[in-house]
């Protein structure tokens, strides 16, 4: 089959024919019909977050089934799936307990097996963690939600718990960013969007944040001001020590933090300002994906019109641009939302 691999960390991927992964017994392969180019993505690829190499990159995805494992009971070829960015075993006590996000047995598309920038991508325990499509959501829609829209969508509703007119600020409007400031719009929330990108704040704006601010010394004192005191959930959708240090001293008393932006490198551990924590007696959650569980009430609302992860879509690429995508991630943006691949639709045997 056609994927898009790197060899090396940082060198730029390339189009290769490798062989078609293995069909797990239990799991089954998807014909990828769509993906997205997502920061997750590119950390792995600079060695942020290492993975083995050489690596087929790619974790977001919608597809058709194209092969079917002997285990498996509720998926047919030519069935439009999708499934979380976290696969899990489906018979630890987290996976029975309905917390696959957390499996420590788990499996991840682009990082710990072969990715969705492929033809096919392998999916095991099927049962467990694919999910269906409505025929309303297209593929490229789809393709969002497996890993920004998602995250953000456990974020905002599980962690984060705004009530009708309270105050959520969104440090960071990038794909999932944006996600959060939509799905909390959609809650009722008052949203405070905070980000460098002027493009990027107007995106924000067009999503239903009622105050947009761009990033600087003065954001923290700029959300307590408009806010009264602080806003009742913050979210960090960057993922640095500045921007998770800023969304925690944005909170008012008994707010809530979500850190939902990858810390790593020099980040991977930042100064949390842990008096504040105690004073103000704070939550702190760290939010990493969505069990496929979780999926059909996130899929109920985008069907019905109610969230609409379309709109997110800023480019849709080739397979064969994805790399130069990747790499594009390593300056400044230079588009907003998420970035796409569109796959040939291949014949199914």
């Amino acid at each position: 089959m056609q994927a898009l691999r790197y060899d090396a960390y940082g060198v730029i991927p390339s189009l290769v024919e490798i062989d078609s992964p293995p069909l797990p017994d239990d799991g089954v392969l998807i014909a990828v019909r769509a993906t997205g180019v997502c920061r997750s993505d590119w950390h792995a690829w600079q060695g942020h977050d290492p993975v083995d190499l050489p690596q087929v990159p790619g974790h977001e995805f919608a597809g058709v089934v194209a092969a079917v494992g002997p285990e498996v009971t509720t998926l047919e070829v030519g069935d439009r799936v999708t499934a979380p960015f976290v696969c899990g075993c489906g018979r630890c006590e987290w996976c029975l307990a309905g917390e696959a996000q957390i499996c420590p047995h788990q499996s991840q598309p682009g990082f710990t097996m072969p990715g969705t920038f492929a033809d096919l991508v392998a999916i095991p325990a099927a049962d467990f963690n694919v999910v269906h499509l409505p025929d309303a959501v297209d593929f490229v829609a789809a393709a969002s939600l497996g890993c920004r829209f998602a995250t953000a969508y456990r974020a905002v509703t599980v962690h984060g718990r705004p009530k009708p007119d309270e105050w959520v600020a969104v440090h960071g409007c990038g794909g999932v960013g944006l996600s959060a400031v939509m799905i909390a719009t959609a809650l009722g929330a008052r949203v405070i969007a905070v980000d460098r990108s002027l493009d990027a704040l107007r995106a924000a704006r067009d999503f239903g944040a009622e105050v947009v601010l761009e990033a600087g010394d003065d954001t923290v004192t700029a959300i307590h001001e408009v806010t009264g005191g602080g806003a009742r959930v913050s979210l960090d959708a960057v993922g640095t020590s500045a921007t998770a240090i800023a969304s925690i001293a944005s909170l008012r008393p008994r707010g809530r933090h979500i850190q939902v932006g990858l810390l790593l490198g020099g980040d991977a551990a930042p100064a949390i300002p842990m008096g504040q924590v105690i004073t103000k007696e704070l939550e702190l959650y760290g939010s990493h994906g969505m069990a496929a569980r979780d999926y059909p009430g996130m899929l109920e609302l985008v069907a019905s019109g109610a969230l609409r992860p379309d709109r997110l879509v800023g480019e849709v690429i080739e397979l064969a641009d994805a790399g130069a995508a990747l790499a594009a991630m390593s300056g400044p943006p230079t588009t907003h939302g998420v970035t796409v691949v569109r796959m040939p639709e291949p014949a199914l045997e």
